[in-house]
């Protein structure tokens, strides 16, 4: 059903504005946080690829509309579309989706994400793989995908699998917020711009006067706007990142909480070791043991290698091959909020490795058809630019 404003017209929930050079792509359900559907993921493969063809378009901006930039895949329409139908029109959707963000990470046109406010899940997918990342003191960062039974994806077992040492098992496994001043000291962001200066198009209007794709051009005028972000005390990559390394980098889900425990024990006034502990405790067994192999599995392979992998595990979740995480996850946190999934196993014990062995398998369905993607290289020199050494 069509989304409609008082006077009864249809609401785009893309825009695609900007002039011959410079194209803007914008996320517009702002009351939903910016939540992708369907529609908005077909609608941005057309024109993405159109602008990728026109020889006049010189640089391509991603933004959304409201508070977020975009909060993730919209779990409640793929939940009800799932219950009400055939668990393909799952697939199909996931299909699209990821192979939108490798043609993000493989365009040919500069690319500058404007991250201002939320993003999540499929919002972090799509802007991860810009060459220009740039966020604000409003940014908030997530991968909560656990929480309700899923993993991180949308390529996370490909970019946080290269964040530096074992920042990333972190994010993935505690679905830890970030801030933006966070995001550019771990090098998920590129640049820390003030909010002020994107609501009133400041920078935009700056990025629309470039004629060419020269990334000197852009880095310069995009360093006209850049501040130092506030440093704080508590920035999470920072004051965290020893104790991370030491227990994230455990073989087993099973050991990183015990080795956190021990930690928590002997660093009684830090609290985040705390809210880790019981943030893994809360969220699905399977999906930690599953995320924590995809990192294993992505930390040296290629962009499609992962992609490819993650539609593998994420149709058998929505297949229900082996439970019915996703789906008891988005009733608890989602539909009647009681914020008390029943999962099954209940427990990190009882998911054996021949239990998250079957999520990695080959769909034994005829209907079922493995994503192709065509290798192309990623353009990824700006984010080993960005990424801090320890």
């Amino acid at each position: 059903m069509a989304l409609l404003d008082s006077f009864g017209r249809e609401i785009n929930q893309v825009l695609f504005e900007g002039n011959s050079c410079v194209k803007k792509v914008i996320f517009n359900r702002p009351r939903k946080f910016n939540s992708i559907t369907i529609k908005m993921i077909l609608e941005m493969l057309k024109k993405l690829k159109e602008y990728e063809d026109d020889s006049t378009v010189k640089l391509v901006i991603l933004k959304g509309n409201g508070k977020a930039f975009c909060s993730g895949g919209d779990l409640k329409a793929l939940y009800k579309h799932a219950t009400e139908g055939h668990w393909t029109f799952g697939a199909l959707l996931y299909k699209k989706l990821l192979t939108l963000s490798h043609l993000l990470a493989t365009y040919k046109k500069p690319l500058v994400a404007l991250i201002d406010g939320t993003v999540m899940g499929a919002g972090a997918g799509l802007s991860m793989h810009a060459p220009y990342r740039i966020v604000t003191e409003n940014t908030v960062f997530a991968m909560p995908e656990a929480s309700v039974g899923l993993f991180p994806d949308i390529g996370a077992s490909h970019f946080l699998s290269r964040l530096p040492k074992y920042f990333g098992e972190y994010l993935g496994l505690t679905g830890a917020k970030l801030d933006g001043a966070e995001m550019v000291a771990c090098g998920l962001a590129t640049h820390f711009v003030l909010s002020k200066d994107l609501h009133l198009h400041m920078l935009e209007n700056a990025l629309e006067g470039l004629t060419s794709s020269d990334t000197t051009a852009i880095s310069h005028i995009i360093s006209k706007f850049e501040h130092k972000a506030s440093v704080k005390q508590d920035n999470a990559y920072y004051s965290r990142s020893k104790i991370v390394n030491k227990c994230f980098s455990r073989e087993t889900v099973e050991d990183i909480q015990l080795a956190l425990k021990k930690e928590a024990a002997a660093n009684w006034e830090t609290n985040w070791i705390v809210d880790a502990i019981n943030s893994m405790k809360s969220a699905c067994p399977a999906s930690l043991k599953i995320f924590l192999r995809m990192m294993k599995e992505g930390r040296n392979r290629s962009l499609e290698h992962c992609l490819t992998l993650e539609y593998i595990v994420h149709c058998h979740i929505i297949r229900e091959t082996l439970n019915s995480e996703f789906y008891e996850g988005v009733r608890a946190k989602l539909l009647h909020k009681d914020k008390k999934p029943k999962w099954r196993p209940s427990k990190l014990e009882l998911v054996s490795e021949e239990m998250v062995d079957q999520f990695f398998r080959i769909m034994d369905d005829g209907n079922w058809e493995p994503l192709q993607l065509t290798p192309t290289t990623f353009n990824s020199f700006i984010i080993d630019a960005a990424r801090p050494k320890l």
